[in-house]
């Protein structure tokens, strides 16, 4: 894994069929405000078009937002297509609805953390910088 020249740059997507992305903008807003270059890329999008964006975007991270229920699949599609894409190096972390028992199978397939409700947009920030590729020193 090579070092990111530059800020840390994250994609948030929304993806499959959920509707509701004030979640996904706030968190777009805080990375960005905390100096990330964050690429957000709109509601229902599929797995194939956030990787797409995340490779053309030379993304460190992606941030999916999913309050539909459908995390368990959505999510191993990204991790799937990225591994297929050769850029398993782009860091994973996700957010949302996500039952307790649903965390630790999406890590085992390779989702790095996640963030549900009620945790802080500092935390999240924290945990991207400490986590994500970091910068070459300038």
């Amino acid at each position: 894994m090579g070092v990111a020249a530059g800020p840390i740059r994250v994609v948030v997507a929304k993806p499959g069929l959920d509707g509701h992305d004030r979640g996904a903008k706030v968190i777009a807003r805080a990375l960005r405000d905390a100096g990330m270059e964050v690429i957000y890329t709109g509601l229902h999008q599929t797995p194939e078009q956030i990787v797409d964006t995340a490779i053309q975007e030379d993304a460190d991270a992606i941030g999916l937002s999913i309050l539909s229920g459908a995390h368990n699949t959505l999510f191993a599609a990204v991790i799937d297509l990225l591994k297929q894409r050769d850029a398993e190096d782009i860091l994973v972390f996700g957010g949302g609805i996500i039952p307790e028992a649903d965390i630790a199978p999406l890590k085992e397939k390779g989702v790095a953390e996640i963030f549900t409700p009620g945790a802080t947009t500092a935390s999240i920030v924290d945990w991207v910088r400490a986590n994500a590729r970091q910068p070459a020193e300038a």
